[in-house]
């Protein structure tokens, strides 16, 4: 009797958990990643040449390669919040992505006969501001996805916790392209790869402290 009591005691505690909603979740993101973009184009952070340089193919070859990292990103880290599904399959294709893009910004390179001291086309200044908008940037989404994250059960948390990190990555380099005035190949992959993985190693320290159940 006293085990039963005690069972009616913490039932009657819980209170009704709202079960998740991926199709839901993946309107908020797409909300979120809206109203981030649309409110840093109205502020002005815009590249003056924006029209000029859509028709290079480096700008789509950037825009189409950190666009599928981040709905990969994005699908892969909600798919894993369910305890039933890894984050280890989307984390293999964002690899290829990543493959792919190096070596198509490669060939795109040479197509434009890229070349000279690679210590000039870098520019470290303007790099490391690259670096530093990525990071901010990223912030919005990552942190959406965080919280669906604590609201899921994911038994992997460190690979979900990649996932996530790799998607506001691209999402927060994919809005700064509308920005960033730098097309050569070479730059992107260095800078824009750096604050890609401070961005990935930052959230895959901190999610999986703060996401325990």
């Amino acid at each position: 009797m006293a085990s039963e009591q005690l069972l009616d005691d913490l039932v009657a505690s819980l209170a009704p958990v709202r079960p998740r909603n991926p199709r839901r979740e993946g309107m908020v993101l797409a909300l979120v990643g809206m109203v981030e973009l649309g409110l840093y184009l109205m502020l002005g952070h815009h590249r003056p040449d924006l029209m000029m340089a859509m028709h290079m193919p480096s700008f789509w070859w950037k825009a189409g390669c950190l666009g599928g990292l981040t709905i990969i990103g994005m699908v892969t880290a909600l798919r894993s919040f369910d305890p039933t599904a890894s984050p280890r399959p989307g984390l293999r294709w964002m690899a290829l992505l990543l493959g792919a893009a190096l070596v198509s910004g490669w060939a795109i390179d040479i197509a434009n006969a890229g070349g000279g001291m690679l210590r000039a086309r870098l520019m470290w200044r303007h790099g490391i501001d690259c670096m530093i908008a990525i990071v901010i940037l990223s912030i919005p989404v990552a942190v959406a996805l965080g919280l669906m994250m604590r609201r899921g059960a994911p038994t992997d948390r460190k690979g979900s916790a990649l996932a996530i990190g790799l998607a506001g990555a691209g999402w927060g380099a994919f809005v700064f392209i509308f920005q960033c005035p730098h097309d050569d190949p070479f730059y992107v992959a260095v800078w824009y790869g750096a604050g890609a993985a401070a961005v990935a190693l930052i959230w895959w320290l901190i999610l999986p402290r703060v996401t325990r159940w």
